[in-house]
């Protein structure tokens, strides 16, 4: 498949195979030693006003499929991840993730999970309107059967790994995101354009109750946890919540700004400030999401090997550099490609993390190399 389109025929453009590992074979002498090799590079540039860091994502397609079902599959299958990850050179280390789909804070009002053979779990709208959901008085989320089962998943997760190991929040779903999961993407897209004041409204009622079960699970991770966690280069080191915000990719700046970021940064204000993440192509928020009061990073992908709706460099590096705000670079592709991206996104003041997917760790030397050439 060539650098310049995106390869539909893969489950996950951005997974890499691993073999699993058990929790009693995983070396976390080995792993530790990595880790604490990393972590002032790491340190330092969160202090830093600009500069690059690198991160060789090991992504597992089935631990973000039908594999979530099992704890015990996540794990190993995760483990492995970790594994293969130190022979590949970078600055930022790999993680666990309690994954379980992402309708946690659906089940607060009564969705459950349909399970499709080898398909992550999907959830049906609970609600025919914005007005239905404000009027429901929903039940916290470590009290539902998602909520309760991916606790558990962290309490194995922690037990097998006797806490030695960096662990990320499950997947943070933005509240824009879970208001879709609650009343639907299309009504909820109507009722932003007839009922602005209604949707900020259950927003801000969805950033309460995400707010809540996070505090449930840091108090589980303790010093495990990493941020701004899920599909972000995170770590101990690190600060600010991760949220996937994709539904904001089809509204408006105006409409971002008055409606929908005071819940981002309400939602995100205990762990350090909001996290911005959205596939596809949201260039036309950029200015928007800049404004952001507190935020700490955004993700965006940048190859057509990446996403089908990649975005360009100069935009964010244009919007973001001088800002301190980190931007998170996904860039699938070889090392051309990737440092095609790279110097479309370097600017003086640019806080960059660029993340890889290389092949062999041969290919991802030469590409962290690269990458480093350009800032010294």
């Amino acid at each position: 498949m060539s650098d310049s389109s995106f390869d539909y025929t893969l489950s996950d453009s951005q997974a890499t195979p691993v073999e699993p590992l058990s929790p009693r074979a995983f070396d976390y002498s080995a792993w530790g030693e990595y880790e604490e090799s990393c972590r002032e590079r790491c340190r330092a540039f969160w202090r830093a006003d600009s500069g690059v860091l690198v991160h060789r994502r090991v992504r597992v397609a089935e631990v973000f499929a039908g594999g979530c079902r099992s704890s015990e599959e996540s794990l190993a299958r995760q483990l492995g991840a970790l594994h293969k990850s130190m022979a590949y050179k970078a600055d930022v280390p790999n993680f666990l993730e309690p994954w379980y789909g992402i309708g946690t804070i659906a089940s607060c009002f009564g969705a459950e999970y349909r399970w499709e053979a080898c398909q992550a779990p999907a959830v049906q709208p609970t609600c025919a309107s914005v007005d239905e959901a404000l009027a429901r008085q929903p039940a916290p989320a470590a009290e539902t059967p998602i909520g309760r089962h991916t606790l558990r998943m962290i309490r194995y997760f922690l037990n097998e790994t006797r806490g030695l190991l960096p662990l990320s929040l499950t997947d943070t779903q933005a509240p824009l995101n879970i208001a879709g999961h609650i009343v639907g993407l299309n009504n909820l897209l109507t009722e932003l354009m007839l009922s602005e004041s209604a949707v900020r409204s259950l927003l801000m009622k969805l950033a309460g109750l995400l707010d809540d079960f996070n505090a449930v699970q840091r108090d589980m991770l303790n010093h495990t946890a990493v941020w701004p966690g899920h599909g972000f280069a995170s770590c101990r080191e690190f600060a600010g919540l991760g949220m996937s915000n994709d539904n904001a990719a089809m509204i408006s700046p105006q409409s971002y700004e008055s409606c929908v970021a005071p819940a981002d940064v309400a939602a995100g204000s205990r762990w350090g400030g909001p996290v911005f993440h959205s596939c596809g192509n949201w260039e036309h928020l950029i200015n928007a999401v800049a404004r952001v009061p507190g935020l700490r990073m955004v993700d965006a992908a940048f190859s057509s090997q990446t996403d089908p709706a990649p975005n360009d460099g100069e935009p964010f590096r244009d919007g973001f550099a001088g800002t301190g705000v980190v931007v998170n670079a996904r860039i699938v592709g070889s090392q051309a490609t990737v440092m095609e991206h790279v110097k479309r996104l370097r600017a003086p003041g640019m806080k960059l993390i660029v993340v890889t997917y290389c092949e062999t760790p041969e290919e991802q030397a030469a590409v962290y190399d690269d990458i480093h050439s350009l800032w010294s």
